[in-house]
Protein backbone atom coordinates (compact mmCIF):
# COMPACT_ATOMS: atom_id res chain seq x y z
CA UNK A 1 0.00 0.00 0.00
CA UNK A 2 1.26 3.45 -0.87
CA UNK A 3 1.87 5.87 1.98
CA UNK A 4 1.19 9.61 2.13
CA UNK A 5 4.71 10.49 1.00
CA UNK A 6 4.36 8.33 -2.09
CA UNK A 7 0.97 9.86 -2.87
CA UNK A 8 2.40 13.39 -2.63
CA UNK A 9 5.14 12.32 -5.01
CA UNK A 10 2.48 10.87 -7.32
CA UNK A 11 0.74 14.26 -7.36
CA UNK A 12 3.98 16.11 -8.08
CA UNK A 13 4.91 13.62 -10.79
CA UNK A 14 1.53 14.08 -12.48
CA UNK A 15 1.91 17.86 -12.34
CA UNK A 16 5.37 17.62 -13.92
CA UNK A 17 4.03 15.35 -16.64
CA UNK A 18 1.24 17.83 -17.38
CA UNK A 19 3.73 20.69 -17.58
CA UNK A 20 5.94 18.66 -19.90
CA UNK A 21 3.27 18.64 -22.61
CA UNK A 22 1.59 21.97 -21.93
CA UNK A 23 4.76 24.05 -22.05
CA UNK A 24 3.68 25.27 -25.49
CA UNK A 25 0.70 27.02 -23.94
CA UNK A 26 -3.01 26.92 -24.48
CA UNK A 27 -2.80 26.88 -28.28
CA UNK A 28 -0.96 23.55 -28.23
CA UNK A 29 -3.41 22.17 -25.68
CA UNK A 30 -6.43 23.23 -27.73
CA UNK A 31 -5.26 21.77 -31.04
CA UNK A 32 -3.75 18.48 -29.86
CA UNK A 33 -6.15 15.76 -28.70
CA UNK A 34 -3.29 13.66 -27.37
CA UNK A 35 -2.15 16.50 -25.13
CA UNK A 36 -5.74 16.95 -23.93
CA UNK A 37 -6.03 13.23 -23.14
CA UNK A 38 -2.65 13.31 -21.40
CA UNK A 39 -3.69 16.24 -19.22
CA UNK A 40 -7.08 14.72 -18.38
CA UNK A 41 -5.48 11.42 -17.37
CA UNK A 42 -2.93 13.08 -15.11
CA UNK A 43 -5.54 15.31 -13.49
CA UNK A 44 -7.43 12.09 -12.71
CA UNK A 45 -4.27 10.66 -11.13
CA UNK A 46 -3.86 13.78 -9.00
CA UNK A 47 -7.43 13.45 -7.76
CA UNK A 48 -7.05 9.74 -7.04
CA UNK A 49 -3.82 10.29 -5.10
CA UNK A 50 -5.45 13.11 -3.12
CA UNK A 51 -8.46 10.92 -2.37
CA UNK A 52 -6.24 8.18 -1.00
CA UNK A 53 -4.17 10.39 1.29
CA UNK A 54 -4.85 9.64 4.93
CA UNK A 55 -7.50 11.73 6.65
CA UNK A 56 -4.87 12.65 9.24
CA UNK A 57 -2.58 14.05 6.57
CA UNK A 58 -5.35 16.00 4.81
CA UNK A 59 -6.40 17.47 8.16
CA UNK A 60 -2.85 18.76 8.69
CA UNK A 61 -3.19 20.81 5.48
CA UNK A 62 -6.64 22.41 5.51
CA UNK A 63 -5.58 25.16 3.06
CA UNK A 64 -5.20 22.61 0.29
CA UNK A 65 -8.57 22.20 -1.47
CA UNK A 66 -8.77 18.39 -1.13
CA UNK A 67 -12.50 18.09 -1.81
CA UNK A 68 -12.41 20.09 -5.08
CA UNK A 69 -9.36 18.12 -6.25
CA UNK A 70 -11.21 14.85 -5.72
CA UNK A 71 -14.40 16.31 -7.21
CA UNK A 72 -12.50 17.25 -10.38
CA UNK A 73 -11.26 13.67 -10.64
CA UNK A 74 -14.82 12.37 -10.29
CA UNK A 75 -16.07 14.82 -12.91
CA UNK A 76 -13.37 13.80 -15.38
CA UNK A 77 -13.96 10.10 -14.83
CA UNK A 78 -17.75 10.00 -14.68
CA UNK A 79 -18.90 12.97 -16.76
CA UNK A 80 -16.30 12.72 -19.50
CA UNK A 81 -18.76 13.62 -22.26
CA UNK A 82 -19.35 17.02 -20.66
CA UNK A 83 -15.74 17.97 -19.88
CA UNK A 84 -15.16 21.64 -20.56
CA UNK A 85 -11.64 22.20 -21.86
CA UNK A 86 -11.73 25.85 -20.77
CA UNK A 87 -12.12 24.67 -17.18
CA UNK A 88 -9.39 22.08 -17.62
CA UNK A 89 -7.00 24.70 -18.97
CA UNK A 90 -7.84 27.04 -16.09
CA UNK A 91 -6.88 24.28 -13.67
CA UNK A 92 -3.59 23.72 -15.50
CA UNK A 93 -2.78 27.40 -15.79
CA UNK A 94 -4.09 28.77 -12.50
CA UNK A 95 -4.43 25.94 -9.98
CA UNK A 96 -1.58 23.51 -10.65
CA UNK A 97 1.23 26.00 -9.90
CA UNK A 98 -0.35 26.65 -6.49
CA UNK A 99 -0.92 22.95 -5.84
CA UNK A 100 2.66 22.18 -6.81
CA UNK A 101 3.96 24.71 -4.28
CA UNK A 102 1.65 23.31 -1.61
CA UNK A 103 2.79 19.73 -2.26
CA UNK A 104 6.46 20.70 -2.17
CA UNK A 105 5.92 22.63 1.07
CA UNK A 106 4.11 19.66 2.63
CA UNK A 107 7.00 17.36 1.68
CA UNK A 108 9.48 19.73 3.30
CA UNK A 109 7.34 20.19 6.43
CA UNK A 110 7.06 16.43 6.85
CA UNK A 111 10.83 16.07 6.47
CA UNK A 112 10.44 13.93 3.37
CA UNK A 113 13.06 14.37 0.70
CA UNK A 114 11.89 14.64 -2.85
CA UNK A 115 13.79 12.43 -5.26
CA UNK A 116 14.62 13.71 -8.74
CA UNK A 117 11.63 13.78 -11.04
CA UNK A 118 11.11 10.95 -13.48
CA UNK A 119 12.34 13.25 -16.22
CA UNK A 120 15.56 14.10 -14.39
CA UNK A 121 16.41 10.55 -13.37
CA UNK A 122 15.13 8.42 -16.22
CA UNK A 123 17.76 6.69 -18.29
CA UNK A 124 17.11 6.36 -22.00
CA UNK A 125 15.21 3.20 -22.90
CA UNK A 126 17.32 0.35 -24.22
CA UNK A 127 15.79 -2.93 -25.30
CA UNK A 128 17.29 -5.94 -23.56
CA UNK A 129 17.24 -7.89 -26.82
CA UNK A 130 16.12 -7.55 -30.41
CA UNK A 131 12.67 -8.97 -31.12
CA UNK A 132 12.63 -11.18 -34.19
CA UNK A 133 9.75 -12.34 -36.39
CA UNK A 134 9.78 -15.73 -34.66
CA UNK A 135 8.91 -13.97 -31.37
CA UNK A 136 5.68 -12.57 -32.78
CA UNK A 137 2.62 -14.79 -32.48
CA UNK A 138 -0.59 -13.72 -34.17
Amino acid sequence: MRDDRQRLLDILDAIERIYRYTAGGRAVFERDELVQAWVLRHLQLIGEAARRLSEEFRTQYPDIPWAPIVALRNYLVHDYFTVNLDIVWAVVDRDLPVLRSQMEAALREQGWNRPPSVFESAAPYRASRVITQSDVVI
